[in-house]
C-alpha cells in the first residue's frame, strides 16, 4: 500500500468537509423555503425545482405563447430554443441578434430585444424578421433588454448599457440609461421613465394599471402607475431590491431574479425564497398549459418548478 501524504491528506479532508458543509447547508435552504412556500400555497405540495437542461452558456428572455409554449434565448449562442408543453425541448431559430428579452404578441408573434445592434425585432411563427425599432431619434440605443407589450399592442422596454463583446463601439451614444415606450405602429418611442442608473427587469400587471421597473445597479424595483396615453406616472419604490428579470402571478405576488428567485406580495412584503443552484438566474416566467409552471433560466441551466399559483402573461 502507497503511503500517505500528511498534507495531501489534510487537503482532501478539508475538501470532503467543504463538500459536505456546502450540501448540507443546500438540503438545508431547499426544505426551510420549500416548507415555506408551501405553507403559503405557492409551490405545489410535494414538489421540487427540477433541472431540466445544463447545455447552455447564459439562458434569458423566457416568454410563453397562448398554448403555453415556453420559448427562452441563449444569449451567448445566437439562439432561441423552445420547451414545450409535453416538456420537449427543441431549437426555435439561430441568428437572433442576439436577442434577450421577449414577449409575444396577441397574434402570437414573437418579439425580442435584439442587442447585436440595439435593436427591437418582431419574429413571426416562421421565422420571418422584421425590426420595428433600430434607434432614438437618429441615436443607436444602449441595448434594449426586457419588455413588456400592453394590452393596445404597445412595448414597454428597458434600454440599459452592457458592454458587449460582440459590438466594435465602446461607449453609448446615449447619455442615459431610460424606460421607453413605443405605441403601436409609431416608428420612434418615447421616454417613458428616466431617472435610474440601469434599468433592467420589467413587467405590467394583467389590468394595464401598473408597471414594475427593476434599477438593478440601484438595487430597486419600482412601481409605476401607467396612464391612458401609456405614460408612466407616480414612481413608488417597491422594495429594495434589483432585479435582472421578472413576471407576476394571478395572486398579484411579483417574482424577481438574481441569486435565487425572491418573491414578493403585491405590498412590497417577501413572502419566500426559492433557492436556485446555479451561479445567476438571469430571468422567469410561467408556462405549461394551465400557466402553473415556473420557468428559471440561471446561466447554464433551465429550471422548472411546478406551483399551484398561476402566471398571467
Amino acid at each position: 500500500m502507497a503511503k500517505l501524504n500528511p498534507k495531501n491528506m489534510r487537503i482532501t479532508i478539508s475538501r470532503v468537509v467543504f463538500r459536505v458543509v456546502c450540501c448540507s447547508v443546500w438540503v438545508f435552504f431547499h426544505q426551510a423555503h420549500g416548507q415555506a412556500l408551501d405553507s403559503l400555497k405557492l409551490v405545489k405540495p410535494g414538489a421540487s425545482l427540477i433541472q431540466v437542461s445544463k447545455q447552455f452558456v447564459f439562458t434569458e428572455g423566457p416568454a410563453v405563447d397562448r398554448k403555453g409554449n415556453i420559448f427562452f434565448t441563449d444569449q451567448p449562442n445566437d439562439q432561441i430554443w423552445e420547451y414545450d408543453t409535453a416538456g420537449k425541448l427543441s431549437l426555435f431559430m439561430d441568428k437572433t441578434g442576439r436577442a434577450n428579452g421577449m414577449y409575444f404578441t396577441s397574434n402570437g408573434d414573437l418579439v425580442a430585444c435584439a442587442d447585436e445592434n440595439d435593436q427591437i425585432w418582431l419574429i413571426s411563427p416562421a421565422k420571418k424578421v422584421t425590426v420595428l425599432l433600430d434607434n432614438f431619434n437618429g441615436h443607436r440605443l444602449n441595448g434594449p433588454n426586457d419588455l413588456w407589450i400592453d394590452k393596445k399592442g404597445g412595448i414597454y422596454f428597458t434600454d440599459p448599457y452592457y458592454q458587449r463583446d460582440y459590438w466594435t463601439r465602446k461607449k453609448p451614444d446615449l447619455d442615459k440609461q431610460d424606460v421607453y415606450y413605443l405605441a403601436k405602429e409609431k416608428k420612434q418611442p418615447v421616454i417613458a421613465a428616466s431617472g435610474l442608473l440601469q434599468p433592467n427587469g420589467i413587467a405590467g400587471t394583467p389590468d394595464g394599471k401598473y408597471l414594475y421597473v427593476a434599477d438593478i445597479r440601484d438595487n430597486k424595483t419600482y412601481r409605476y402607475e401607467i396612464m391612458e396615453n401609456g405614460e408612466l406616472a407616480r414612481r413608488k419604490l417597491f422594495v429594495n431590491q434589483g432585479s435582472d428579470g421578472m413576471t407576476l402571478d394571478n395572486k398579484g405576488n411579483l417574482y424577481l431574479t438574481g441569486r435565487g428567485v425572491t418573491i414578493y406580495d403585491s405590498t412590497g412584503i417577501k413572502i419566500g425564497y426559492i433557492p436556485v443552484p446555479s451561479n445567476w438566474v438571469g430571468n422567469i416566467c410561467f408556462g405549461g398549459k394551465d400557466r402553473s409552471v415556473l420557468f428559471i433560466t440561471a446561466s447554464e441551466s433551465i429550471y422548472t418548478l411546478q406551483m399551484q399559483v398561476k402566471g398571467v402573461e
